[in-house]
């Protein structure tokens, strides 16, 4: 948390109108946040103070007044509410960017990359709160910009997927966790699993990496990671082949299949993902979400079959039941 806070106090005269233009922009651009009427706040930096101190000479000089204070909360707003703020945004953002680069596989358009890039350098230049979720985005978009051409590395052949480590890049999200769950519920029980920097890990032996650049398993065209995982081990399993497809949706984005569940899933991941930077916790708790999903789909046939009998059949075997 920051040790004190900067205030930005102003009044603005009626015009000139560009003014109050530039004024909000420049506000915005250092990342204040509004608590009253012509009061600004946020965090104490020698960067900040002196953009700011330049903003009141911009003002003065058009008619206006404006003050900088440091300032600490004492009583009806604590630091913490006011830290608060700032951690809720700028999670947020770092969170939405983290999500647009997990969506992108090289290549990806120089353009695509320094528009990204902009993003993420702009609010760690106002961040002074450290942020947690700035990792996540600093990893999503390090993948992208440092990752090796893919290897042309060929699957091996099934038994010897058993015993192995899985290695994949830190900060999981939604094709990682899925596909650690996969890997555990039908490919090997007992697997281990290793978080890596993207762009740096040389594979020891007994390693299998997979969502990352030279994997054995990764992206594939226009599927995700998990998608590859389910057509190599279980292909044939039409609950696991829709979770594939909520999978699909939320990682790509691209709304290919068209699944309602997708924004639902997603929601709930990034929340999990919000909660804990510990990749091992994220995979032992997404594996629960899952696990329900799967056993959901499990039970949908038998309750579809059900329902589309007619209503007079399910009445006559009610009263065939009798009570012993």
């Amino acid at each position: 948390m920051a040790s004190s806070w900067l205030l930005f106090i102003h009044q603005l005269p009626q015009k000139p109108d560009y003014l109050r233009v530039k004024v909000s922009r420049q506000l915005r651009a250092l990342g204040a946040r509004p608590i009253k009427n012509s009061v600004y706040v946020l965090p104490h930096s020698d960067s900040a103070t002196t953009a700011l101190e330049k903003l009141i000479k911009d003002v003065a000089r058009e008619g206006g007044e404006a003050a900088l204070c440091q300032a600490r909360f004492v009583a009806g707003r604590s630091d913490e509410d006011i830290a608060a703020l700032f951690f809720k945004a700028w999670e947020a953002e770092y969170l939405a960017i983290a999500r647009a680069a997990e969506r992108l596989h090289p290549p990806v358009a120089a353009r695509t990359l320094r528009a990204l890039a902009g993003r993420l350098a702009r609010l760690k230049a106002v961040d002074q709160l450290g942020v947690p979720a700035r990792a996540m985005a600093q990893q999503a978009l390090a993948r992208l910009t440092s990752a090796p051409e893919p290897s042309a590395t060929k699957p091996l052949p099934a038994p010897s997927f058993r015993g192995r480590t899985w290695v994949t890049r830190r900060g999981v999200l939604i094709d990682r966790m899925a596909s650690a769950w996969l890997v555990r519920r039908f490919v090997d029980a007992k697997a281990r699993f290793k978080f890596v920097a993207p762009g740096a890990h040389e594979p020891a032996t007994g390693e299998v990496r997979f969502d990352m650049p030279g994997g054995e398993f990764t992206h594939a065209g226009d599927r995700c990671t998990f998608e590859v995982l389910f057509e190599r081990f279980a292909p044939g399993d039409l609950s696991l082949r829709q979770i594939a497809e909520i999978v699909h949706d939320i990682d790509l984005g691209d709304g290919k299949f068209g699944r309602a569940e997708a924004d639902g899933i997603g929601r709930a991941v990034f929340g999990l993902a919000q909660s804990t930077a510990d990749d091992r916790l994220r995979l032992g708790r997404s594996a629960s979400l899952f696990d329900s999903l799967y056993a959901s789909f499990e039970k949908k046939p038998a309750l579809g079959a059900a329902l589309a009998r007619p209503a007079g059949s399910l009445k006559r075997e009610r009263t065939k039941e009798k009570p012993r």
